[in-house]
Parts: structure tokens; sequence; C-alpha cells
């Protein structure tokens, strides 16, 4: 589904959502989406590939009276999932936290053109944000 109103920037409106269908969101992206495949300790253990953007891009549609939150460490990065499926659809992350990391498997079908994986050290994450000239810009509005 093309956001026609966005089309100059080349955004798309895509859905998704968690697996037993409790949570719904949609976001405004790029159909050519930059996921990040972070290995920090908690992206390892739940495979954490996500795309970062700006909170005026994501609308939570339902669920989030059944959304549950995990934090850990420096509790900036809030680790959103469904308490009926356990799946993490969207969280904020420690790096754009005034934006949202959305996974792109938990996307429905037909609104994405490609998919193009940076690998991010969060095991060294202090100097990998510090190395990485853009990532803190993925969740600013476009001017």
């Amino acid at each position: 589904m093309v956001c026609f109103l966005c089309s100059r920037m080349d955004l798309v409106k895509h859905r998704g959502g968690c697996h037993c269908g409790a949570v719904r969101f949609e976001v405004l992206s790029s159909p050519d989406l930059h996921v990040f495949q972070c290995n920090c300790s908690i992206c390892t253990k739940k495979q954490n590939n996500h795309f970062i953007v700006p909170k005026n891009h994501f609308t939570l549609l339902q669920g989030s009276d059944n959304l549950a939150t995990y934090t850990f460490n420096t509790h900036v990065a809030k680790h959103t999932f469904c308490k009926t499926c356990g799946v993490q659809s969207f969280y904020t992350p420690r790096s754009n936290p005034d934006g949202y990391g959305v996974a792109p498997h938990c996307l429905d079908p037909g609104t994405v053109h490609s998919v193009t994986v940076e690998k991010f050290c969060g095991e060294k994450w202090e100097e990998s944000m510090e190395a990485h000239k853009s990532i803190r810009d993925m969740s600013q509005k476009p001017s």
C-alpha cells in the first residue's frame, strides 16, 4: 500500500504485528529497508534484526494493553513484546530512543522491495555508536 501523501519522500505504509495478531501497527518507511543486525547480548539471544524510524512514522493500531516491556543495563532501550505470543515486533532502541526499531519479519507481505543488512557491533556499543555517522539521524523527522 503506497502512502500517496508521502510519495515525494518515497515512503510506503507498511503494516505488521505479532504472531497472534493482538498487536498491530503501521509504519511509514522506504520500501527498501536498511536493517541492523546487532550482536549485543539481547539482540543475539532473540535475533533482533530491525530498521529504525522516527516516532511520528509509527502508529500502534491495537494491542497497547497486550504489551509488556523488558529493560536492563541503562534502561534506555524498551524491549516491548506481546504478552500472549511473546513476539517483539517493535521496540525503542538505545541508539534511537526518539524512534522505533521495527522487525522487518513482522511486516505483512507486499510492501517491502528490498532489505539491506548492516552488521552493528553491539558488544562494543559505545565505540560502534561513535563510529557510525548516520544511525542517530535515522529516527529524526525528515526535513
